[in-house]
């Protein structure tokens, strides 16, 4: 499994609130938060984002608020993958539960820039600035947490092992 895309970069203490302003939770429609990911820091984003794309940031990402919808928001901007120095642990259990992949590595998140263009392996964790050339490597995660990625989200992968049980 893998993802290829431009990189978006961001800062430190990217909180749930910049990723989706609390002006707009009163719908849990993943297509409408789509429409407000992260506006109040960068105004061209969704204009911007294409399926597949990355966004690499500083440490704490995601802190704030213990919702959903800011890994929602950005898995339905079409985000492929989100690399950070680290990840608040709420925002970090929620984006496995709803299949959106993340993945810790300070020098990608050091070293890639905006506008770069990034291949990430999830199998390994190697990714790959492929406007540089360097590859950097991030831990994988264990195979139950790239089934739960790959079925689309935790509820989903409950649902296929259900199904394989019934066959």
């Amino acid at each position: 499994m893998h993802t290829e895309g431009k990189v978006f970069k961001y800062y430190d203490n990217v909180d749930t609130d910049v990723i989706i302003p609390a002006r707009y939770l009163n719908t849990s429609n993943a297509k409408e938060l789509a429409e407000h990911c992260m506006e109040d820091i960068d105004s061209d984003f969704v204009k911007s984002v294409n399926k597949g794309d990355i966004i690499v940031a500083g440490h704490n990402f995601g802190c704030g608020s213990s919702r959903e919808h800011a890994p929602i928001a950005i898995m339905a901007c079409g985000v492929g993958c989100v690399i950070a120095k680290s990840f608040a642990r709420i925002f970090y259990r929620n984006a496995i539960n709803i299949g959106l992949p993340i993945l810790e590595c300070s020098d990608a998140a050091d070293e890639i820039c905006a506008g770069h263009s990034v291949n990430v392996n999830f199998d390994t964790g190697l990714i790959t600035d492929l406007t540089t050339g360097k590859t950097y490597s991030a831990p994988p995660f264990p195979k139950f947490i790239q089934n739960i990625i790959s079925s689309g989200g935790l509820l989903a992968a409950i649902k296929n092992e259900g199904d394989k049980k019934d066959e």
